[in-house]
């Protein structure tokens, strides 16, 4: 425990010190120095399997790289915060975008919820493929700067049927107990959660779900609960109770940048290149990849187009950007032995989202925490099973709703296809595909309004629809594990080149998936450092 603080402690230095003096690279060690153009490992991105991996490679001694397309958050701004609120956002709050697109469109039909901005490389990104749009998180950490925090482990039934080449006993053994460790997640105190003003909206919804006969449930949480309740009694500055969470969370949330990136820092063998996209992959006659990589500045402004050479190739860049790179190289023949599997397998989570209007006498109060910690559990439902999340609607003033993120099990996938005309993937999801997670999502919240007396509200999303599926926080598939690559992730086709993020995950887990995406990392480099790297 001493060497992990220390490492940590190290790793967060390194990351403030690179921020306060405009760096884009971080490291604190000399094996994978600034300025080189090579190293024997590179990860690409720094989200959940990524920062696993980066750090599990420097602790066995092998120089590291990881590049990240978004910048490094650790220093505020003229403000005096690293993140904009989330109701009144600047440039810091998506990226190159010239106005917000925030999951909700509008209340009572007006567009009181999104604002223009001045195009930046902010913390989220909406990036829009027809019928379905895929929220990322953008800078070091990835995904774990805008997230709700709900680490949730699978059921191990469900995740036995999700991956079943993948031994259960041995991932809820080790490697859950693992990823729950690093991450930092802790839960919640009952009697707290009862009598904090923070959380009426969550009460109010478990009171209707139980009316329902549903059961509810408290679900861990990677925001640190102690710095919550010491921003109830006001002894800290505010930020879950400030309603800080699409835009990016200035204090409470252990985001990856102070546990996973930096422990991998903290090994001396690891340097993190922010506002760095990998844009092509090549194979060397030696076996080796060489990487195209374009550097840019916050204002988007390339700085520079260079090429980076390593032996063993990790992709982490999520199920966007791991597919799209995989997908550009064999469509253009960079990587021609890539399997035909690559671009499949591609699911939503079974992402819906749904609000519900409440009578007068059940306010939902005008402070809500925005890291949730409350699920309705109806997934042994043998018809529709859902885990729908109590997610909080933080506008500073009562509202009477009731809002929901629902996680279905949809058997619906998409796939990618390479565009040639811009050189990008391109996503084939029709809107019928969303149609198993609507009526699951509807089947619980009929039996909620029906027993409570309450119905749903129409005016959120930008039309008159009531059930907002054209959009998901958990994007899941392109690269399945057994399929597209073998069972620990390395690609099918190609030696030393690998997979670690959530498109090893074929479209659903049932539950938010980052804890399992991180679990899965912590096993499957586990055994490629054992067989592949051993003496690198």
């Amino acid at each position: 425990m001493a060497s992990l603080s220390r490492r940590r402690f190290l790793g967060m230095s390194a990351l403030g010190s690179a921020a306060a003096l405009g760096l884009g690279s971080i490291t604190v060690g000399h094996a994978a120095a600034r300025g080189s153009d090579a190293a024997p490992a590179v990860v690409i991105g720094t989200g959940y399997g990524a920062a696993v991996t980066a750090l599990r490679l420097g602790e066995a001694g092998i120089p590291t790289v990881m590049f990240e397309m978004g910048r490094l958050w650790s220093t505020p701004a003229s403000d005096g915060r690293m993140f904009c609120p989330m109701l009144s956002p600047d440039g810091r709050a998506m990226w190159f975008k010239h106005r917000t697109e925030a999951p909700l469109a509008s209340l009572l039909w007006l567009d009181l919820v999104n604002r223009d901005i001045e195009p930046y490389a902010g913390v989220l990104d909406r990036v829009r493929h027809g019928d379905m749009s895929v929220y990322l998180g953008r800078g070091v950490g990835g995904g774990s700067l805008v997230n709700g925090a709900m680490a949730v482990v699978p059921r191990r039934e469900n995740f036995a049927e999700i991956l079943p080449t993948v031994d259960a006993g041995e991932m809820y053994r080790t490697y859950f107990p693992r990823a729950t460790a690093h991450l930092g997640v802790n839960t919640i105190d009952p009697a707290w959660f009862q009598g904090s003003d923070a959380y009426r909206y969550a009460r109010v919804s478990r009171a209707a779900a139980q009316k329902a006969g549903l059961r509810t449930t408290f679900v861990p949480s990677v925001y640190d609960l102690d710095y919550l309740r010491r921003e109830e009694n006001g002894d800290v500055p505010r930020s879950a109770l400030a309603g800080e969470l699409l835009y990016g969370n200035n204090h409470g949330r252990r985001s990856l940048d102070k546990t996973y990136l930096a422990e991998a820092l903290g090994t001396g063998n690891v340097t993190i290149h922010a506002l760095h996209e990998v844009t092509a992959i090549a194979p060397e006659p030696d076996g080796s990849y060489t990487l195209t990589v374009r550097e840019i500045d916050p204002h988007g402004t390339t700085i520079r187009v260079a090429e980076f050479h390593t032996r063993h190739l990790f992709l982490g860049a999520g199920s966007l950007g791991t597919t799209e790179l995989l997908l550009r190289a064999r469509e253009t023949g960079a990587l021609p032995g890539l399997s035909e599997e690559i671009g499949r397998g591609w699911g939503t989570n079974g992402n819906v989202m749904v609000g519900r209007a409440n009578h007068l006498w059940h306010p939902t109060g005008t402070l809500q925490s925005t890291m949730p910690m409350l699920g309705i559990d109806d997934w042994s439902n043998p018809t529709h099973p859902v885990f729908a999340e109590v997610v909080p609607l933080p506008v500073g003033l009562e509202t009477w709703i009731s809002l929901y993120l629902a996680i279905t099990k949809n058997p619906e996938r998409g796939h990618f296809s390479y565009d040639s005309a811009t050189d990008s993937a391109r996503l084939h999801w029709t809107a019928d595909q969303a149609q198993p997670s609507i009526r699951a999502a509807k089947a619980l919240f009929d039996r909620i309004n029906r027993v409570n007396g309450t119905v749903y509200r129409h005016d959120l999303f930008g039309d008159t629809r009531a059930f907002e599926s054209r959009f998901t926080y958990h994007p899941l598939g392109g690269a399945v594990l057994g399929k597209a690559t073998d069972g620990y992730g390395r690609v099918l086709g190609h030696r030393n080149l690998y997979v670690v993020d959530g498109s090893l995950i074929p479209g659903s887990t049932g539950v938010n998936p980052f804890v399992t995406i991180t679990a899965l990392a912590e096993r499957n480099v586990e055994r490629v450092i054992a067989e592949d790297l051993a003496g690198s």
